[in-house]
């Protein structure tokens, strides 16, 4: 599965995900081929692209449990972009802590893991995504480190609006992929700044929601533009959301540049201890998904490998099988101590693709040509 802008889609591509219209119809399911119409639709919804099959990828299994996700996520976010308009205009909420109350209900009480997937994003609703997103994370990963009901109450309260400071910018970087130091620094600033609304909105709760707020958006911000940040001195529920933010910015769907994996996420969050708190980054993976049994990798060899066996004490280390040695490999083993997953692999289509005509014209008939 890879994200492709809507620009550069083509009639016949597979979908990956189904599309929903914004009051949560079904138009699009999984599997369908695009067609002219179906890529007019994904324009006309501002959508910056779509999850799309590889040629030769089979259909990936998607339990009740997941397309209730899809369609939870819609009508919430319906919801909080309504709610945040109302933030900004009035400086009163209103549904913020019944939208609140049914992430928590909803994602705070799963005794497992989480499939989390990205979701679809259109330009007009970029940031209330990202902030739903963050919320989830931030739920499930409160209760790994056993915050109260109050503080995670807290905590997804400030997932929710951290980024108000964000809605309606014309600063480009704010659909990630962006370079621009420059543009990076201004739109930390924006962020930061919103977060004098969020104490205005609320009573007794303003001053540690900003708080929470500003400490994780200062902390990341730091971090994007190669400043030292003192993450140690920051309060647990603002450590848990950088770790979410961030994840949720990595992974997810961007305007100018490709979505990396949720390994690539990990590997920067464990390779960076003293940017990112190890005991939120622990919570994010003991929360979702992300190397286990079935999964295809690239280790950092070269070599590719299907994932047999997760390892709880190391992710990036799990028990493989090598598809160039075809054997087992334990990657907690003393004799795999440098070699680890890198990355998932980017596609199963390792078919040869040749131009039949490019043949002929070389004199090699179609009769002629045998590949396996």
């Amino acid at each position: 599965m890879k994200f492709v802008r809507w620009e550069d889609l083509k009639c016949g591509m597979r979908l990956a995900r189904p599309i929903y219209s914004r009051s949560g119809v079904l138009l699009h399911d999984r599997d369908a081929k695009l067609t002219e119409g179906s890529i007019r639709s994904v324009r006309n919804f501002g959508l910056l692209g779509i999850y799309i099959l590889e040629p030769a990828e089979p259909l990936p299994p998607m339990s009740e449990e997941d397309l209730a996700f899809e369609k939870f996520e819609i009508t919430t976010v319906a919801a909080l972009q309504e709610e945040i308009a109302r933030l900004i205009k009035f400086k009163k909420q209103n549904k913020l802590q019944v939208i609140v109350s049914q992430i928590i209900r909803q994602y705070g009480h799963l005794e497992g893991k989480l499939h989390f997937y990205q979701n679809l994003r259109s330009k007009d609703d970029y940031v209330f995504r990202h902030m739903f997103n963050t919320a989830i994370l931030c739920t499930m990963m409160g209760r790994r480190m056993n915050l109260t009901v109050e503080d995670r109450q807290l905590l997804v309260t400030a997932a929710l609006l951290h980024d108000i400071g964000k809605v309606g910018t014309k600063n480009t970087a704010v659909f990630g992929g962006e370079n621009d130091k420059g543009k990076i620094a201004d739109l930390y600033e924006d962020a930061i700044f919103g977060c004098e609304l969020i104490e205005q909105c609320f009573n007794a709760d303003g001053v540690k929601l900003k708080r929470i707020c500003q400490q994780a958006l200062k902390a990341q911000m730091a971090a994007d533009l190669g400043q030292e940040s003192e993450v140690r001195k920051m309060v647990k529920e603002a450590k848990i959301l950088q770790v979410a933010n961030k994840f949720d910015e990595i992974t997810g769907m961007s305007l100018t540049g490709e979505s990396l994996s949720e390994v690539k996420a990990v590997t920067e969050f464990m390779d960076n201890p003293g940017i990112y708190d190890p005991e939120a980054v622990r919570a994010l993976i003991d929360s979702i998904y992300i190397l286990f049994p079935g999964v295809s990798v690239e280790l950092n060899t070269g070599e590719k490998a299907l994932v047999i066996n997760e390892n709880p004490d190391n992710i990036l280390k799990p028990t493989v099988i090598s598809f160039r040695r075809n054997t087992i490999m334990m990657l907690s083993d003393r004799d795999y101590h440098d070699i680890r997953v890198t990355d998932i692999m980017k596609t199963l289509d390792n078919r040869y693709v040749m131009d039949k005509n490019a043949m002929q014209s070389a004199g090699i008939s179609n009769s002629d040509i045998n590949v396996p």
